[in-house]
């Protein structure tokens, strides 16, 4: 595992890596810095409105930019957008500059968490959300299981239970 001091949490909407995000920084006095939230600074607009106008993969290649940028950073830990696995180049640079922390969460979990996002392109699109997260899930879960130095599950837990979890992991990185 890296000894790096960044943390970068990967994992599908709805898993609170944002929630999770905040917290972890907070306890270890890091940066914290999410993903999306940093294009939309950059970019003076959200994210629906970016896949309105320039489609997926013009949200992607703004999302690459910012992956390689943020991961350059040092003691941060970076809640990354869920698709953003999907770019090797970006799976390349969080495996490297980091340690991975995949926060897993279930279909039945993120259908919960993400019931009024309206922020959520990939699920306002979708005429059947679970079918949507089921296929993305496919796709995805073995992409951040192959960066993932820690696999947390988040369902149905607290934000300190998963927090302690991934402190627990860090420290035992950290010693062992």
């Amino acid at each position: 595992m890296s000894t790096h001091p960044n943390i970068f949490l990967v994992g599908p909407m709805g898993a609170g890596k944002t929630t999770i995000g905040r917290r972890l920084a907070e306890l270890r006095g890091l940066e914290f810095v999410d993903s999306d939230h940093e294009i939309e600074q950059r970019t003076g607009v959200d994210i629906p409105f970016i896949f309105e106008k320039e489609g997926e993969a013009g949200f992607r290649r703004r999302e690459k930019q910012v992956i390689a940028d943020l991961t350059m950073r040092s003691g941060i830990v970076l809640a990354t957008g869920g698709g953003a696995i999907l770019d090797p180049d970006n799976r390349q640079a969080l495996a490297a500059r980091g340690v991975v922390v995949y926060l897993q969460a279930s279909v039945d979990q993120q259908l919960l968490r993400t019931a009024r996002a309206d922020n959520r392109p990939l699920l306002q699109q979708a005429s059947d959300r679970r079918a949507t997260l089921e296929q993305l899930f496919r796709i995805r879960d073995p992409l951040y299981r192959e960066i993932a130095d820690i696999v947390v599950a988040t369902d149905h837990r607290s934000t300190k239970s998963v927090v302690r979890e991934i402190e627990d992991a860090l420290d035992q990185g950290r010693s062992g």
